[in-house]
């Protein structure tokens, strides 16, 4: 069942933009972004690399953050050349039991299980989604979008369809809304309904904290078990015509919505 927001809800927030995303101007680009492409990092932690001299550019150890370089130049990183891949964008379906990992030793399958044979660069899963939650994930290579859609200040909308263990009170639901303290943090939903106005176990929640199992952990606070956790939108990608345990890639419009934060 996906969730769809309702008319009237209890509370509702506006989602900012991101920035805009420049273009090389004379066949280089920053350093840093140069970095990111390459699937190391996001730019934010690439300037991290360089202001702590561990990046080299034709055997030089570089700090300036405003260089910039052409795709010809040798750029290291723990004297490993750095390539800027070819950007790769994947849209998964999350089934239940897949851990979103490049690697674990504990695990028995991870969702780069589910894509072995799509593509040879080496993508890796944006954000996390426990081994039960299903639903909506991206996969990339593009460590510079990654950090966009992850750091909290970027505001990028998540929705999850939740099935309780018990019918959610309507005080409740505005509890979520007001706020409910994890890690010494308030935590506030930004929107939240019945995603089926006959069954009052099943919630839409729309959040943006990046805290870890953090749905989960809100409704436990109130006392409730969450039965089953679905991701239903991120960042404006929904799961629409994909079925469970399925992926395909990103389409060139989808791609362009994304970096320009306009989701």
């Amino acid at each position: 069942m996906e969730y769809r927001k309702p008319a009237r809800q209890f509370r509702a927030g506006k989602e900012k933009p991101g920035p805009k995303v420049g273009k090389a101007d004379d066949g280089k680009i920053r350093l840093n972004r140069f970095i990111a492409h390459s699937g190391v990092c996001s730019r934010r932690e690439a300037d991290e690399l360089i202001s702590n001299g561990l990046i080299t550019v034709n055997g030089k150890v570089i700090t300036d953050l405003g260089i910039k370089v052409s795709a010809g130049d040798d750029i290291r990183y723990k004297n490993k050349r750095l390539r800027a891949e070819k950007m790769v964008y994947i849209l998964m379906n999350k089934p239940r039991g897949y851990v979103t990992t490049v690697e674990d030793p504990h695990a028995d399958q991870t969702v780069l299980d589910l894509i072995d044979d799509a593509c040879t660069e080496r993508v890796y899963p944006v954000g996390r989604l426990d081994k039960a939650t299903t639903g909506v994930l991206l996969l990339t290579n593009d460590g510079d979008l990654t950090g966009k859609l992850t750091h909290p200040k970027y505001n990028r909308k998540k929705i999850y369809h939740v099935f309780l263990d018990k019918a959610v009170t309507r005080n409740d639901l505005t509890r979520l809304t007001e706020g409910v303290e994890i890690d010494e943090e308030m935590i506030a939903a930004d929107a939240v309904s019945y995603a089926d106005p006959e069954d009052k176990t099943q919630i839409g929640i729309e959040i943006h904290s990046g805290q870890n199992r953090i749905v989960r952990r809100i409704f436990e606070k109130l006392g409730y078990k969450v039965k089953k956790l679905d991701r239903v939108y991120f960042a404006g990608l929904t799961k629409k015509n994909l079925a469970r345990g399925k992926w395909r890639f990103l389409t060139d419009k989808e791609i362009s919505m994304l970096k320009r934060g306009i989701f």
